[in-house]
């Protein structure tokens, strides 16, 4: 139980990129109990892939990157959350994040997450020389760049943070937290 009396439950950050975005939302319905904060990128991307937020779960409560202190990141420090899942996360978060840059909702989460101990889990999109991803127009092939792939290794030298690279790693990661938390040993 938290500070509050609530049970915690997962945070889980939304940014700007479309790679596995749909197959992430569904994994989000899968959990059900969810705080989703959704940055500004996020949104759009929202939009571009023709999806609506209105789809998930009842429980799930949508917190949006619409103040310039982020204010839903002070959850954190009344033990809401068990885990944050950052997924997908674009170079551009992952380099934030690397480099503690707090100025999205995603990078501000990742921050206070840390600060609060709060185990992490990120699902990079840029983890190989050579990609294939869905764009809202179809199959693209992408070529992350070597700072993208530097700053995916040096985020997972960080403490409380798991990187994962694909859907299956993701799943595998979320069921193994689910298992923690429900069985207290974490």
């Amino acid at each position: 139980m938290s500070a509050r009396g609530i049970t915690p439950r997962f945070a889980w950050a939304l940014t700007g990129s479309g790679h596995f975005f749909t197959e992430c939302l569904d994994m989000i319905a899968e959990i059900g109990s969810v705080d989703l904060f959704v940055t500004q990128a996020a949104a759009e991307v929202v939009r571009m892939y023709r999806h609506s937020l209105k789809s998930l779960p009842k429980g799930t409560r949508i917190f949006r990157d619409t103040t310039a202190s982020a204010g839903p990141v002070g959850r954190f420090y009344d033990g809401l959350y068990h885990t944050l899942v950052l997924a997908p996360a674009t170079s551009n978060t992952v380099a934030k994040c690397v480099f503690g840059i707090s100025d999205t909702l995603a990078t501000n989460v990742y921050a206070q997450a840390g600060k609060c101990r709060v185990p992490s889990i990120v699902f990079a999109c840029d983890t190989a020389p050579e990609l294939e991803t869905m764009a809202p127009a179809g199959l693209v092939k992408v070529y992350p760049r070597r700072i993208d792939l530097e700053n995916v290794e040096r985020l997972r030298g960080f403490e409380a943070t798991i990187v994962v690279e694909s859907l299956e790693d993701l799943r595998l990661r979320l069921r193994e937290r689910i298992a923690c938390v429900s069985a207290s040993s974490c």
